[in-house]
């Protein structure tokens, strides 16, 4: 596995593959690499000649008050799993790297932003799109790869490829869990014991909402209440939303007439934790977005 650090080698090597006419897959991470990144790296190697991964913790999606500072880091373990799961290149730049001076240009999105986890992180997806924006000039992939747990991300990250025309197929796959369900996340290891085994609750809840609807339930209201008391009776953390929207337009519906998805956000002493089932109108998982 190859380790760049730098955009000018990072483009001279993509212009290496595509004289060799290779397909090139990418995943983008903020690294703290866990079995969820790791399974998005696996089907790149199945589906593409060369997979990129970039490990960038990104400063402008961070608001004033969150966790950049503390955002989890290990490079070396990090370096290791990537090169376990096939990565071909790993790409790790320094912020200076990415943004060597302020940028005069801002990126702005006008929907899909004022629900979810949106409507508490103003700018958060300004500032993934303006990175994403610069990485896909830079490494210019045949095929991205999200995981949908960040569901969100990916419906946004589908609009900026649809609006702008980048020639990239959007791959989002499933969410992996830990075995009691709780959605892998870089920010578990914030967790107390006791937090780690309420957290699965999220999963649970989200569970019973998909039941209903698969019991011929429509109405949104009574798949977001049955949801929210069940994951409040279980968790000593503070419920940010439950929701119920059409996927990827993050729409707000009236009745189930359409592919949906019940999200929750959940604030623990340390982390926030967010997770989500992408259903069609019969309650069933949407296990692949593309």
């Amino acid at each position: 596995m190859k380790i760049i650090r730098t955009i000018q080698d990072m483009k001279q090597s993509i212009e290496h593959y595509r004289d060799l006419k290779k397909q090139i897959g990418f995943v983008p991470t903020m690294g703290f690499l866990h079995e969820g990144h790791l399974n998005l790296m696996r089907e790149a190697t199945k589906e593409n000649d060369v997979v990129v991964a970039s490990i960038f913790i990104n400063p402008l999606q961070f608001g004033p008050n969150e966790d950049f500072e503390r955002y989890p880091k290990d490079e070396q373990a990090d370096t290791l799993h990537a090169e376990k799961a096939g990565v071909d290149v790993l790409f790790m730049p320094t912020v200076t790297e990415m943004y060597p001076k302020p940028m005069l240009m801002q990126m702005r999105i006008k929907g899909r932003t004022d629900v979810l986890c949106g409507r508490s992180r103003p700018g958060h997806f300004d500032g993934v799109l303006t990175v994403l924006t610069k990485l896909f000039h830079i490494i210019s992939p045949d095929k991205v790869y999200f995981g949908l747990k960040d569901a969100q991300q990916t419906a946004v990250v589908d609009a900026l490829i649809d609006d702008f025309n980048f020639p990239i197929e959007l791959v989002g796959l499933p969410t992996v869990r830990e075995a009691n369900g709780l959605a892998k996340s870089s920010r578990n290891v914030h967790l107390t014991k006791q937090e780690r085994n309420e957290a699965a609750w999220l999963y649970k809840g989200l569970q019973q909402g998909q039941q209903l609807i698969r019991n011929g339930e429509h109405y949104p209201d009574n798949i977001i209440h049955l949801v929210t008391k069940t994951i409040e009776q279980h968790i000593s953390g503070k419920i940010d939303y439950v929701e119920l929207l059409s996927y990827p337009s993050l729409e707000f519906v009236s009745s189930i007439d359409q592919q949906v998805i019940l999200a929750t956000a959940v604030h623990f002493d340390k982390a926030r934790l967010i997770d989500n089932l992408i259903l069609d109108n019969y309650g069933e998982i949407i296990t692949r977005y593309n």
